[in-house]
């Protein structure tokens, strides 16, 4: 099907001539599905990966409702970190720059580790629109700094993400504070259970988008290695021999995990970055400074890098573990072979990954199975090759155990006796087995 243009919206001339300064074409599939909604007063769960235009999705709809003459809150956006926050922001400003508006259309970009004096000074005219982060919005509402009780739309951008990092609960605070008839817009890229119930108490009948991601792309080759009882590190330093990657984003599951990683890997040679939400405002500014200039061939990272923050140039993405959730896999490979490029995905597993590892593989993904020997790939066996082989040598097993007949009179030898029987029975069923297949 042929998409449209964004003339199908009927959107203020003063924002077409933004759109088409920001050299967009066509509305990419979210937008399609959601503007039309937004325009309407609908509250919206839209639910897509990174990088499909999601946040343009809420925000040129509600750049169309603007109303430059009533100096109140009318847009209240929250994303669960500074560095998200900020780029939501930015696309803000590039919107107000290109509709000639700087002086009609305000924007406050409200985060921690800015002076907080200053900021409430900043507040004394109200914004019309608002992005921050929820801790710190909060914290200005009940300051009485900020109100946001005449914003017509409420956004939670990541949603999933605020959820993870403790943040729904400053979100809750927030909507309490906020007009009962307020429109919400919730994004995120995967909906945990855990949000149903947040869900129900706020959305009334929302639309709900979901679009299905391809779940990767065809240039890119996922390789499996088993730790065998190794550590992360000495693994990752055996596959950094063979792959010398252009950049490399190592993914872990939390921050203490990245901690520990970073460490052992720069303790053997390794030129490792460090990006996660534990580190304070300046370590993070620093860290993505030096990525983005290239400093770094390896970031160890949490899932949050996965989303929201743009690092470019990704040639091979390694999960020091496998995540829990297949769409957290999605995310992560997803950093890499990007507009056409070729990328590869290595992630380390041990027996607990085989049930996340065969769901992806139920998805349609197809693993390579390999070790490092000697500075080189070596291919092995996939684990369900080898799961079944001991899961059938087990039955078999057993039950020429329970087919060797009992002696109620024990005599010398009778131990050999049983063992041979146990043994002879043994090959017999293996043979049928065999045959079987």
């Amino acid at each position: 099907m042929e998409k449209k243009s964004f003339d199908q919206f009927n959107f203020d001339s003063i924002l077409t001539e933004a759109i088409n300064k920001l050299h967009f074409n066509q509305p990419t599939d979210i937008q399609q599905k959601v503007i039309p909604a937004i325009l309407k007063g609908k509250s919206v769960i839209g639910q897509s990966h990174t990088g499909s235009g999601k946040t343009h999705a809420y925000l040129l709809p509600l750049f169309n409702q603007i109303n430059a003459e009533k100096r109140l809150v009318q847009f209240v956006i929250t994303a669960p970190t500074r560095e998200l926050a900020t780029q939501i922001h930015d696309e803000v400003k590039k919107i107000i720059k290109f509709a000639g508006k700087e002086k009609q259309w305000i924007s406050k970009l409200l985060v921690g580790g800015t002076d907080k004096q200053k900021m409430m000074d900043k507040l004394k005219e109200p914004p019309h629109i608002v992005v921050g982060t929820p801790g710190r919005i909060l914290d200005l509402v009940k300051e009485e700094a900020l109100s946001i009780y005449s914003a017509s739309a409420f956004i939670i951008d990541e949603a999933d993400l605020m959820l993870d990092l403790g943040f729904i609960n400053d979100v809750d605070q927030l909507l309490v504070r906020s007009n009962k008839n307020i429109q919400l817009l919730v994004f995120s890229a995967t909906i945990p259970q855990r949000l149903e119930h947040f869900f129900k108490k706020y959305l009334d009948n929302p639309l709900h988008v979901k679009i299905d991601d391809q779940l990767s792309p065809e240039t890119m080759e996922h390789h499996l290695i088993d730790t065998k009882h190794r550590s992360e590190a000495e693994v990752i330093a055996k596959i950094s021999k063979v792959i010398n990657p252009y950049l490399a984003i190592i993914f872990t599951n939390g921050k203490e995990r990245a901690n520990e990683l970073s460490e052992a890997l720069l303790e053997k040679g390794l030129d490792v970055g460090l990006i996660h939400g534990g580190l304070t405002p300046r370590e993070r500014k620093r860290a993505l400074k030096d990525i983005q200039s290239l400093r770094f061939q390896y970031i160890v990272a949490t899932d949050l890098a996965s989303r929201g923050i743009d690092i470019k140039g990704v040639s091979h993405v390694i999960n020091a573990q496998l995540p829990k959730e297949e769409d957290f896999y999605v995310h992560r490979v997803g950093r890499t072979a990007r507009a056409g490029m070729e990328g590869t995905a290595i992630s380390l597993y041990n027996e607990d990954d085989t049930k996340i590892i065969s769901k992806l593989e139920q998805k349609g993904l197809k693993f390579t199975f390999f070790d490092v020997k000697n500075d080189e790939w070596v291919e092995m066996k996939s684990w369900n090759e080898r799961n079944l082989r001991v899961k059938t040598d087990g039955n078999v097993d057993q039950e020429a155990w329970q087919r060797v007949k009992k002696t109620k009179k024990v005599k010398p030898g009778y131990k050999k006796k049983m063992k041979y029987q146990q043994e002879t029975i043994k090959k017999r069923l293996s043979k049928k087995t065999k045959y079987k297949k």
